[in-house]
């Protein structure tokens, strides 16, 4: 009660608080805010920055040495009070968030701090949270399927619910902007970066998963964020390590990558992430879209019609830091079009940048302001200007209750997709209690989400009622692994094997060997994609085979529940498998899915058996 008052008093004392302002005159406050900043502080509302640390004042000694060593503070309150930054970015590995109850905590230290400053403004906390293959935030909190199984479920009303479901439990601890949705078109199997965090493969379906993820966010209070524009579905390369090009004309980008984009602003979409890609239909200039005033401000915000906070993917990438210094690009970035200039790689390089910039002439006071403006309206529609605090007796009202994760099963449950099904195999018959060997890879799961896949696997299957052996593998099995593996599989009723992107491993062939050894046994195999739908068309033998788009334990147990029969695998491919060694030929189709009871997929051939050689798959 007291941080409240005392935020209370802070805000009416900068003229922040609605009874300070005319009704309906919402940017006349917030100019007035902007005139008490000083430069330094406006420069430091452009800043999303990581700090490592629990908590914003007495970290442990290894964070606050890693902080000494980055950033050059202590503390999260320290950087706030050296660099005014408007926003902070939380991190599992920055050891931001431990559990709930800690990670309120620390938004509230964070909230305190800023409004301790000259000019008190809140902090928009922001996080990756897509669900899935990328989550920041661990159990207790709901996990909930990822964005390609949504895509695979198809349906509008559950992937919305997924994204109220998200965006309460982080308003819940003061995380007010989520850099989600994806709104990228996965185009392309082999990319790297994206892959299984897209809705899928068809423009249209993407943009209608986008728009109601949209809803769902904000109507939690959080702000969306539809990433990466200009879209980074087609490519090869990982703007982490390298800088992309996209090779659409002009008209398939139109076709292709600007629908989702459409879509998420047509919803009142809060903010946009852009991409460290080139896409020289776009801008012949071959400067990446986050530095790149024809993609930011002449798409995005004039063709498009965008009026809302642009943000840069981590500027700490090398996708952005090929071409200038790390000095030139946040100016550049600010030149561009963009607002928010996320997690550079040293901040005060980045930060001394952009003041002397405006010293100089390069940017002005007047273009920060239009940016500072935009971020702070976004603030003020998530509720952070009147109410920066969460309340802590709030936390376990609201994270990972039992009407949310039954929830998140039940959405799971419709995203489960099964694509072979040779002879009627599944689902396996619990009442005999048949013994299962659960082997293959385990996956690093994101923290806190779970797992090991094969460990989730085989509790569940036993919790349904079956004898199960446990033989992981990994994503590299040795001959000597699966050696283990095959004696293990002698004299069980079925094999279960999960596998994790076997075309990247293809040229080792660990897991290729392994379920095609496991077939030779003769003893029934159940291949469970646990991450890419492509692995398919890479495997021989299995009479199975099922994909989940992530191998969070949510899927995974909706995946132990389509085995046994205790629910209808319903999910359908979003995205299309390709024959392995001919990928100009489709495998199985977008909307490709079986269910029991019936033989027939919508896949080519018969839809349900799986060719001898050649890794092709497919009927």
């Amino acid at each position: 009660m007291l941080a409240a008052t005392a935020a209370a008093a802070a805000l009416t004392a900068a003229g922040l608080t609605a009874a300070a302002r005319p009704a309906g005159d919402g940017d006349a406050r917030l100019r007035r805010l902007i005139d008490r900043m000083s430069l330094e502080e406006k420069v430091g509302q452009l800043f999303v920055m990581r700090v490592y640390g629990h908590s914003a004042t007495e970290p442990d000694q290894a964070d606050i040495d890693a902080n000494l060593k980055e950033l050059g503070v202590r503390t999260a309150a320290e950087l706030i009070a050296k660099y005014h930054v408007g926003g902070i970015i939380y991190f599992t590995w920055a050891h931001n968030t431990r559990d709930p109850r800690q990670t309120a905590t620390l938004s509230n230290g964070i909230q305190r701090a800023a409004l301790a400053q000259p000019t008190p403004v809140p902090v928009l906390i922001a996080t990756d949270q897509e669900h899935g293959s990328v989550a920041r935030i661990g159990e207790p909190a709901t996990l909930l399927p990822g964005a390609m199984a949504l895509g695979a479920g198809g349906s509008r009303s559950d992937t919305r619910r997924a994204a109220l479901i998200a965006g309460r439990e982080l308003a819940a601890l003061g995380i007010r902007q989520n850099y989600a949705p994806d709104a990228d078109v996965n185009v392309n199997p082999a990319n790297p970066v994206i892959g299984v965090r897209s809705f899928g493969a068809d423009p249209e379906a993407v943009a209608r998963l986008v728009a109601a993820q949209v809803a769902g966010y904000q109507e939690a209070g959080v702000a969306a964020t539809a990433k990466h524009f200009p879209g980074h579905g087609d490519t090869t390369d990982d703007s982490h390590t390298h800088l992309p090009y996209i090779r659409h004309t002009a008209a398939q980008w139109r076709e292709l990558d600007e629908p989702p984009f459409r879509a998420a602003v047509a919803a009142g979409i809060d903010s946009v992430m852009t991409a460290h890609i080139v896409v020289p239909a776009l801008d012949p200039s071959e400067d990446p879209a986050t530095l790149s005033r024809p993609i930011i401000t002449g798409i995005l915000r004039d063709r498009l019609g965008f009026r809302g906070v642009v943000v840069t993917d981590s500027l700490a990438m090398a996708g952005v830091r090929t071409k200038y210094g790390d000095d030139r690009v946040p100016v550049l970035a600010l030149k561009a079009g963009a607002d928010q200039l996320l997690n550079p790689p040293d901040l005060a390089v980045a930060w001394n940048a952009v003041l002397g910039a405006v010293r100089k002439g390069e940017l002005t006071e007047a273009r920060l302001d239009e940016s500072i403006l935009r971020i702070l309206r976004l603030k003020q529609r998530r509720g952070l200007l009147d109410a920066p605090y969460v309340r802590l007796r709030d936390v376990e009202r609201t994270v990972g209750t039992t009407g949310h994760r039954a929830d998140a099963d039940r959405i799971a449950e419709r995203t489960t997709t099964l694509l072979v099904n040779s002879g009627g195999l599944l689902p396996l018959d619990r009442r005999k209690r048949p013994r299962l060997l659960v082997t293959g890879a385990d996956a690093a799961s994101p923290s806190g989400t779970g797992g090991p896949p094969t460990t989730t696997l085989a509790r569940a299957l036993t919790e349904l009622g079956f004898t199960v052996t446990v033989s992981p593998t990994g994503t590299a099995p040795s001959t000597a692994t699966a050696d283990r593996a095959v004696v293990a599989a002698a004299g069980q009723d079925a094999v279960v094997v999960a596998t994790y992107n076997v075309a990247g491993s293809a040229p080792s062939g660990g897991q290729r060997a392994l379920v095609a050894r496991l077939a030779a046994t003769g003893v029934p195999v159940v291949a469970v994609a646990i991450r890419n739908p492509y692995d398919v068309a890479w495997l021989t033998g299995p009479k199975a085979v099922l994909a989940t788009y992530s191998w969070t334990d949510v899927e995974l147990r909706a995946a132990a529940r389509v085995i046994a029969g205790r629910v209808r695998p319903r999910g359908r491919l979003p995205v299309p498998v390709r024959y392995a060694d001919e990928p100009a030929r489709t495998l199985y189709p977008v909307g490709h899915g079986l269910s029991y009871g019936n033989g027939n997929g919508s896949g080519s051939g018969d839809g349900n058996g799986i060719g001898d050689g050649g890794g092709n798959g497919g009927g």
